[in-house]
């Protein structure tokens, strides 16, 4: 029997979280306030991720820290005794972790820490403060970038392997492992991830790119929002792995409407990540897309968001090639029959 759109079930689950629908704001500045938490809870959001801890700042700042607590002790060795609560200087995650106990405080949903570590007992060490902190899950956001022409690409996925693994045996709460998409196999990836104690797998991390500045000649950091036309990576390799692993399957990047959110659940996502289009409509944006997303499944006589999920997956799809490489062809034929040159 049909319902209508305000009678849809959007409850989900993830990481062995029960959420209120698979709607999860991606670690960006809008989960870096409380205010605008509050605002992603009262919109409707399923779950938040907040901004990551990067183990590389904390050991920078204690650095400098240190550094500076050497300053004046060849003249008095007491000097060092004021030099902290003199700077005011905060070093260490303990301002993170303040931010997350007061985030599990004020909201109804969970709450995922993020991580962004690069030595194995940095991740296994922050990891463990953010479980004792009250995180209900977290999110290794993992990033290697291999420059060094001697590391091969099984090096860098041991690295992975072996991070993840490690801090899966160090917490018991959930762990998901954001990726990139520049592995030689992202299922076997994926299995070895599963393997180690995973339970689930964000496709894909979005590495920002660096850019020239032409007038100072120097390397820059540039941030560009992601495009909807961006979901097509993580469409294509969450339809594959739908059905053939156990791990949860996060789609990130290129979400901005309930028309992508639709997509990449029929493909088989078992949550949706939104960062961007939450940076340029605001927390309220959420309500949007989840009054839009009730409205198609009703139009399209899905009463449930668990009949809708791999309803297109490779496994179900009725052209299973086309996420495999005879799409490849077919697309360029498509478009090369249909190109008229501009005139």
């Amino acid at each position: 029997m049909n319902v209508s759109a305000e009678q849809v079930v959007l409850a989900s689950r993830y990481l062995g979280l029960a959420l209120r629908n698979p709607l999860v704001a991606a670690a960006s500045p809008v989960t870096g306030r409380l205010d605008t938490l509050r605002r992603l809870d009262d919109a409707g959001v399923g779950a938040v991720v907040l901004p990551s801890l990067f183990e590389e700042q904390i050991e920078h700042d204690e650095l400098a820290l240190a550094e500076l607590d050497q300053v004046g002790k060849e003249i008095s060795p007491e000097i060092s005794g004021y030099l902290d609560p003199f700077t005011g200087v905060e070093v260490g995650p303990g301002g993170y972790l303040r931010r997350l106990e007061a985030a599990k405080g004020a909201l109804s949903v969970p709450v995922i820490a993020s991580l962004n570590g690069h030595r194995p007992g940095g991740w296994t060490h922050h990891a463990q403060l953010m479980q004792d902190a009250g995180a209900d899950a977290i999110e290794l956001n993992i990033y290697f970038l291999a420059t060094d022409a001697s590391e091969t690409g099984h090096d860098v996925e041991e690295r992975t392997v072996d991070t993840v693994a490690a801090v899966c045996s160090q917490v018991k709460v959930p762990v998901a492992v954001k990726i990139g998409p520049w592995f030689s196999s992202v299922p076997s990836l994926v299995r070895r991830l599963d393997e180690a104690g995973a339970q689930g797998v964000t496709l894909f991390n979005r590495f920002y790119q660096p850019d020239v500045d032409l007038e100072e000649l120097e390397v820059a950091p540039r941030l560009v929002l992601s495009t909807p036309e961006e979901t097509r990576l993580s469409l294509r390799w969450i339809a594959i792995l739908h059905g053939r692993t156990a791990i949860d399957l996060a789609a990130s990047s290129g979400a901005h409407e309930a028309d992508d959110v639709v997509k990449l659940l029929l493909v088989g996502a078992d949550v949706v990540t939104m960062a961007s289009s939450l940076l340029l409509h605001g927390p309220e944006h959420v309500a949007k897309v989840l009054t839009e997303l009730r409205a198609w499944m009703a139009e399209h006589e899905y009463d449930d968001v668990s009949d809708l999920r791999g309803a297109l997956s490779q496994r179900a799809a009725p052209d299973p090639a086309a996420f495999e490489r005879a799409n490849y062809l077919r697309t360029l034929t498509r478009y090369a029959a249909a190109y008229r040159p501009p005139r």
